[in-house]
């Protein structure tokens, strides 16, 4: 539930990087020269690959060998699904779902390679979890583990603007005591951002009235410590238990000097502080009951998050009093789920019943100050600011599963919420609400090259419980009211996914959907004059994404491989003001990278070039409409050695080509449907080359 006054409008620019992310590791004595990676079919709907596959890759984490699966995209754990009622991860360890709201990628990022035993890659109708749709990776673990550890060392510097990461990275160490398998682990996520450069203001007419020059930097650290247990035993019963906590420290500086038309020399710092901490307590257990097996669950997580924004202008030519504001604002939330899934198989027919209860809270302190002539912030009134949010909801769903031919796999799953929303501490009594949902699945495999699958599903969205509560963005000028009638979103969904097993040309995928969107989330007015995050009735979107991986020793480059992925989206809401159509508020409507890895044969080294693109429509505020497009082209490299001393040495090298920052904004002086603008904001801001090393090993 992370947000800021400041940050949140340079985020893509101030956190990592989205460049391709692939594997490295130690291996046999020549892995360039090894085959890449060609699955098994073991089944028409089930491909193999083993630990040898990707020995050219010499992987060091069972993540690392997962991302070089040909032709497979890797969905994390979807943070818009309500509670863990459904799967969003396509992603499985041992068969089953990781049942907590970080996933089975996580965990797989602290496993050693050498745990893994297979990679499985099936159809998610045959297996009779809800959720899941297309292709489904299972990885499947050793039960008893052999004591290692494994450390991943990142230190990461750009050229301009920021300070340099020296601490980034994690160590993980795995063990078996008596029953109990565990891994202890410590991880320093880290995102380093920084922009600077010229900011040009123009009025309605276009003409130019200031030039601004900004810098503008954030320093991102969290600490996760996780703790993990698996229990195998007795009998035929298992038991997860995972214990974590993380601190998190993100400062956020805002700095310009600006120069009017006039002549008159301003200058302006929005400066952001946080320092907060989340805790997780996620713990499953499984055993036979009569005829099937019963697995309880249980997730408890919370976090404390103060956040104070200090913005001021001051006047540096008149030397009249600075404007300035600050917002704190002290949050405490939290997310109660307990679960209960019964499985068992009749026939050819599998059957799961599941009931969930769900109870998530936030408790908001919100503090407005105004700078006083003597210099002083002093409080003032703003109620708006503080409050209570929490909802409890019910869920109860029926999943069935069952091949309807050798070739073609049917999954059915259905159910119903209950949910009851309420701002505690307004006089409005709590929203009551019942909403069905479910899916059907349709997985088909007309051979072994080909995996087809459909999907329709209904689904009910989340939300953030601070649009509840008022939240002023200092940095932009703009107040965000708190919206007590918010609901979430609910969509009638279809999708469908075509794989196809090129052999040794490698895979390639395409998927497809379209979504029809009710209760929609977007900017509304709220009361007469003022905004807020709200619904607006209806809205579609339509889309596809294309991956492929093509291998290219057919053609005699031994050791290269090209990924590539391509992606579109549509989307259409009408403007609650103008009331034409436009898209979705904020949505990527565009994104692909081509990424090239050659691991040269008869040496130890590799070397990687891509080009990424991503694009993202406006947002479209009532009083403004702002688009930002944060390095839309974004090119790199990195050169590797796999065995230095036993240790995988990565260096990188991101934004060769500098790609800049860009943000368009258009501000009006009221509501944008029935007032003039008031001035015209273009940034065109320097990013600069980004630098990483990363090391990575075993012990």
């Amino acid at each position: 539930m992370r947000m800021a006054g400041c940050s949140w409008l340079f985020a893509s620019a101030a956190l990592i990087l989205p460049a391709p992310a692939l594997a490295q590791a130690t291996g046999p004595s020549d892995p360039a020269v090894a085959p890449p990676p060609h699955a098994i079919a073991v089944t028409p709907e089930k491909r193999v690959y083993t630990l040898a596959d990707f020995a050219r890759f010499a992987p060091k984490s069972a993540y690392d060998m997962l991302v070089q699966v040909p032709g497979f995209t890797i969905r994390t754990v979807d943070t818009s699904v309500r509670g863990l009622g459904q799967a969003s991860e396509n992603v499985l360890i041992n068969g089953q779902r990781i049942n907590n709201k970080t996933g089975a990628v996580d965990q797989l990022q602290r496993t050693p390679a050498s745990n893994v035993v297979r990679i499985e890659i099936e159809d998610a109708a045959s297996l009779g979890i809800a959720g899941l749709t297309g292709q489904v990776a299972d990885v499947i673990l050793n039960k008893t583990q052999h004591s290692s550890g494994q450390f991943d060392y990142r230190a990461n510097a750009r050229a301009h603007f920021t300070k340099p990461e020296f601490l980034g990275g994690s160590v993980s160490y795995s063990g078996t005591e008596g029953p109990v398998d565990y891994t202890l682990s410590i991880k320093n996520g880290y995102g380093r951002g920084g922009i600077g450069g010229p900011i040009l203001i123009f009025d309605g007419n276009h003409v130019l009235t200031e030039t601004r020059n900004e810098v503008f930097h954030s320093e991102y650290e969290e600490a996760n410590s996780q703790a993990k247990f698996v229990i195998d035993g007795p009998g035929s019963s298992v038991g997860n238990l995972i214990l974590g906590y993380t601190p998190y420290w993100n400062p956020v500086h805002l700095r310009d000097k600006r120069v009017e038309a006039n002549g008159e020399l301003r200058a302006r710092t929005d400066v952001e502080q946080l320092a907060g901490y989340m805790g997780d307590i996620n713990g499953d257990y499984e055993f036979a009951l009569g005829s099937g097996r019963l697995k309880l669950i249980g997730l408890r997580h919370w976090e404390h998050q103060p956040l104070v924004t200090t913005d001021i202008l001051r006047f540096l030519t008149t030397g009249a009093d600075s404007n300035g504001s600050r917002f704190s604002r002290d949050s405490h939330s939290g997310e109660t789920v307990t679960r209960a899934e019964y499985r068992w198989k009749g026939g050819r027919n599998d059957w799961q019943v599941s009931i969930e209860r769900a109870f998530n809270s936030l408790d908001q302190k919100g503090r407005l100050f105004q700078l006083d002539p003597a210099g002083d912030f002093v409080e003032v009134p703003f109620p708006e600011g503080s409050g209570r949010v929490e909802e409890k909801r019910y869920e109860a769903l029926a999943t069935f599963s069952r091949p309807l031919s050798s070739k073609l796999n049917l999954q059915v799953d259905g159910g119903a919420e209950i949910s009851n929303l309420d701002r505690t501490t307004d006089a409005e009594p709590a929203r009551k609400f019942f909403r069905p949902k479910g899916s059907i699945v349709l997985g088909w495999h007309p051979d072994k090259t080909w995996d087809i699958s459909l999907k329709l599903r209904r689904r009910v969205g989340q939300i953030s419980f601070f649009d509840f509560l008022a939240q002023p963005q200092l940095s932009s000028g703009r107040e965000n009211a708190g919206n007590p009638e918010l609901v979430p979103p609910q969509s009638w969904e279809i999708e469908t996914d075509f794989a196809k097993d090129l052999g040794r040309w490698g895979k390639t995928d395409l998927t497809l959907h379209y979504y029809s969107v009710s209760d929609i989330v977007d900017f509304i007015p709220i009361d007469d004059d003022q905004q807020g995050v709200g619904n607006l009735p209806h809205a579609d979107r339509l889309g596809f994404q294309s991956t492929s991986t093509i291998l290219l020793d057919p053609i005699g480059w031994t050791g290269a491989k090209v990924d590539m992925t391509f992606a579109a989206e549509w989307t259409s809401v009408r403007d609650p003001l103008t009331g034409s159509r436009r898209p979705i508020s904020g949505i990527e409507d565009r994104w692909g990278s081509i990424q090239v890895r050659h691991d040269i044969p008869h040496t130890q080294l590799a070397w990687s070039g891509y080009v990424q693109y991503q694009h993202y429509v406006s947002n479209y505020y009532l009083t403004e409409i702002d688009q930002t497009l944060d390095i839309p082209w974004l090119v790199g490299f990195y050169v590797e050695d796999k065995n230095v001393f036993g240790t995988t040495v990565r260096f990188s090298v991101d934004n060769i080509f500098d790609g800049r920052h860009l943000e368009f904004r258009k501000v009006w002086k009221g509501f944008r449907d029935r007032t003039p603008i008031d001035f015209i904001e273009n940034h065109n801001e320097l990013v600069g080359p980004i630098f990483t090393l990363s090391v990575k090993g075993n012990f």
